[in-house]
């Protein structure tokens, strides 16, 4: 697991390798990922757009960005969190992920942006 914290909310990455969506004969690899995100300040926010940068260990890179995540806008009340699951295909066994959320404190509606740190996504035979 990652983390980091950025103007108090932290953020928490686990990853896993999905060998059942995965065939590697075709270049295709799936891995899941759980995010929490957690408010550690004493106001409430909301997150609104998510930016990804993606890294292939065979030196591709892609960006994806939009509103929220998996369809929602979460508004996390201070010392509360919110979780979510998604995934990532890449087309060798190993690369990266970071990027940033767009936060909005809701007191004020002061936007800022809070990192999303590098985590990394290895095929377990990787690592042996």
């Amino acid at each position: 697991m990652v983390t980091q914290i950025t103007e108090g909310v932290k953020i928490s990455v686990d990853t896993v390798y999905q060998p059942e969506y995965s065939n590697p004969a075709n270049d295709h690899y799936m891995f899941a990922y759980k995010i929490t995100i957690e408010n550690l300040t004493d106001y409430s926010v909301q997150l609104m757009r998510r930016h990804w940068y993606i890294f292939d260990s065979n030196g591709t890179h892609r960006e994806v960005e939009g509103e929220g995540v998996v369809g929602q806008q979460p508004v996390i009340e201070p010392g509360s969190y919110h979780e979510y699951v998604s995934g990532c295909n890449l087309k060798t066994d190993m690369g990266s992920m970071k990027g940033t959320y767009e936060m909005r404190r809701l007191v004020d509606d002061e936007e800022f942006d809070v990192q999303i740190p590098e985590f990394y996504m290895v095929a377990p035979y990787k690592l042996n």
